[in-house]
């Protein structure tokens, strides 16, 4: 009696061939994940609640030298989101992360994007690092703990989104 064409073996090949060619897109059988879910939510940063004070006071700045920015945008659809409060903190040449002086909250603008202006960030546990976060109740509260890759650097960059609370 002569041995079917097909074994265990083809079988498992061929059902990983149709996988990958199913997931390639348009040509594909089925379109990828990210596409029929749109943008998916920020999830919080390990370490991101670090010294965090709730309500930190508005502000135009925390000093000078040394920029934070980011963006913030609406997960699924990945619109803008205009109006929304990003506290943001950081251990500077002023102090640590706890020094009150190096707590503060800002608004994004129209585009989403917002902008601080602080004294240098300095290494915090030999890392030198800013903490962001968003609390306010409209979305999920996501806390952000961006590494800068060098003490000398003169900016760093988060950006979140947000999910519906």
């Amino acid at each position: 009696m002569e041995a079917p064409f097909y074994n265990r073996r083809s079988f498992l090949i061929a059902a990983g061939l149709v996988s990958v060619a199913a997931s390639q897109g348009p040509l594909g059988l089925i379109a990828p994940a990210q596409a029929s879910s749109g943008l998916a939510p920020t999830p919080t940063m390990r370490g991101g609640s670090n010294n965090y004070r709730p309500n930190a006071p508005m502000v135009d700045r925390l000093g000078s030298g040394f920029w934070v920015n980011g963006t913030v945008r609406r997960a699924g659809d990945g619109a803008p989101l205009p109006g929304v409060r990003i506290q943001i903190w950081a251990a500077t040449t002023l102090g640590g992360e706890r020094e009150p002086r190096n707590h503060g909250s800002v608004l994004t603008a129209s585009d989403g994007t917002f902008r601080l202006e602080t004294e240098q960030i300095v290494p915090n546990f030999g890392q030198p690092h800013a903490h962001l976060a968003y609390d306010d109740g409209a979305y999920r509260t996501v806390f952000l703990r961006p590494v800068m890759p060098s003490a000398r650097d003169t900016s760093v960059s988060a950006h979140f989104v947000l999910a519906p609370a």
